[in-house]
């Protein structure tokens, strides 16, 4: 002998707001779009701010950053940026190379060397567009 359970379901009546709207239980509807305070980010910055985001989500190139900018004229030898960062000088070139690629150091081949500089202002512009594009 089989026994089958009966469920009392409850229901609340639909409001509808507009023609074609969804039915909301109990609750008037309210607009999901607004205005907007500020221009958004374009596609241009956009890129850059990824870009920049992308060579600086690895600690050892914010470091190697922040090393270049801390020597005199934001200027360094990657043979004075190997041992801070305790990595061999093959690497500490490749992260180099990222940050050259998102704009914020520049590279100069002098003899033997390659002597990496802050690219003036990239810093502060990166921070500046940050700030502009999601400051309330």
């Amino acid at each position: 002998m089989t026994t089958t359970a009966l469920r009392t379901v409850t229901t609340r009546p639909a409001v509808l707001t507009a023609p074609g709207a969804l039915p909301t239980a109990g609750r008037t509807a309210t607009a999901c779009c607004t205005d907007l305070a500020r221009p958004a980010v374009d596609e241009g910055a956009a890129q850059d701010l990824a870009r920049a985001f992308r060579a600086l989500a690895d600690p050892t190139r914010v470091r190697l950053l922040s090393l270049v900018a801390s020597h005199a004229e934001q200027e360094a030898c990657v043979c004075d940026l190997t041992e801070p960062v305790g990595l061999s000088q093959p690497t500490v070139s490749h992260h180099l190379k990222v940050l050259v690629e998102a704009g914020l150091l520049t590279r100069e081949q002098r003899g033997r060397w390659a002597y990496y500089a802050l690219v003036p202002g990239a810093v502060d512009d990166l921070a500046g567009l940050l700030s502009r594009s999601f400051a309330g």
